[in-house]
């Protein structure tokens, strides 16, 4: 399974996983059943969640919704410390996650779009670098594992702080590694060099320790929550979430 997940996601072009992963990793799911682990996006029980990435990590993927550790850890950050899922809320969605938009969809408080450049699942095609809302539009910003693939990551982000409301905020992930500064050169084009040097073939930077300060720089407010490690450790087993994962939370600057 860890080898078969790991070639699917490598050489098979994101657009399609999106449409149809989901069909046989139901049936995957079959060989799963149990109640060790908990998936508390969409509510099922397994034995164990699948493996998932390149370098395949044990108990990732939810096979019913298709929640990663960092979903999970998500949902329950949004359940506990914010009104998302009560307050009348205008949000914009950027690569939108298969496990959030029926679910997100569904809320009556909610008005919610969803954009992308590629994503067959996205309402609007959009470029995140243009991002076609006039200012001030959006109470909250969601824009997951997306800026490690833009060109400008910069400028991505003016983008964002210029759609969000005063008093809006937003939940901006990327893979964040454990040297000091981000790494990343232009001039790299070629598919397995990008692989080597940034840790895959379609990322255009690696992110460093100074992600957030790095965020910073377009105006965007960036707290960095370790919410994580408030969470009891039998529930950060239950659930399967990422035990060291921050959470970067922005908010609209001047």
């Amino acid at each position: 399974m860890k080898t078969l997940i790991s070639w699917t996601i490598r050489y098979i072009p994101r657009k399609y996983l999106q449409l149809f992963s989901h069909l046989f990793l139901r049936v995957a799911a079959i060989f799963y059943r149990g109640d060790s682990v908990l998936c508390n996006v969409c509510g099922h029980r397994l034995r164990k969640f699948l493996p998932y990435g390149r370098k395949a990590r044990e108990n990732a993927l939810c096979p019913h919704c298709l929640a990663l550790e960092r979903h999970r850890l998500m949902w329950l950050f949004l359940e506990e410390k914010t009104g998302f899922f009560k307050d009348d809320l205008k949000v914009l969605h950027v690569a939108p996650e298969l496990c959030f938009i029926d679910r997100f969809n569904q809320l009556p408080n909610l008005e919610y779009i969803t954009g992308d450049l590629e994503s067959p699942l996205a309402q609007v095609k959009m470029d995140i670098h243009h991002i076609p809302f006039e200012a001030q539009s959006f109470d909250v910003v969601f824009c997951n594992h997306v800026l490690e693939h833009v060109a400008d990551d910069i400028a991505a982000c003016k983008e964002i702080n210029r759609v969000l409301k005063y008093g809006g905020w937003g939940i901006i992930q990327s893979p964040v590694y454990s040297m000091e500064k981000t790494v990343e050169d232009d001039s790299i084009t070629d598919p397995v060099e990008r692989e080597r040097v940034f840790g895959q073939r379609d990322h255009v930077r690696k992110y460093g320790k100074d992600y957030a300060a790095r965020l910073r720089k377009s105006g965007l407010q960036i707290e960095e929550d370790t919410f994580v490690t408030s969470i009891p450790a039998d529930l950060v087993k239950r659930h399967g979430l990422p035990p060291e994962e921050i959470i970067f939370v922005c908010r609209k600057g001047a």
